[in-house]
């Protein structure tokens, strides 16, 4: 299946998503905030032998760095520019910013329903087993 990185500084979502993913048989890696978000996919501090994931989920609002911040280091970046991003929001009314970064590739509204998410998430990833 897929590798997946979860970032939300809420660990009870990020618990939640990665026990949901990993029993849909998904690898997942968690981080709590932006720059945990940047060491996880090998940006900051450098290094390129980190696996990236096949897509990152990735909340908004964190602190330290927030979700934009993180996509446009990732965007910034020639290993991680391609990995995609579905924005994790509570803030509906911000659905337009997440399309000014063209890594973002769809985005969900807090709370979400798990079912949705699930299958948006197995849509955006296929089989990669």
């Amino acid at each position: 299946m897929a590798r997946l990185l979860v970032v939300d500084d809420e660990r009870d979502v990020a618990t939640m998503l990665k026990f949901m993913f990993e029993k849909d048989g998904h690898q997942v890696e968690t981080a709590h905030d932006g720059r945990q978000a940047l060491a996880a996919l090998g940006l900051d501090p450098a290094d390129p032998s980190k696996p990236l994931p096949d897509l990152v989920l990735l909340d908004v609002m964190m602190p330290v760095l927030d979700g934009y911040a993180v996509c446009d280091r990732m965007y910034a970046d020639l290993r991680t520019k391609a990995v995609p991003v579905l924005m994790l929001t509570a803030k509906g009314d911000m659905r337009d910013l997440h399309h000014l970064t063209p890594n973002v590739a769809s985005h969900v509204d807090k709370p979400f329903d798990p079912k949705t998410l699930r299958e948006m998430i197995a849509g955006m990833v296929g089989r990669k087993d």
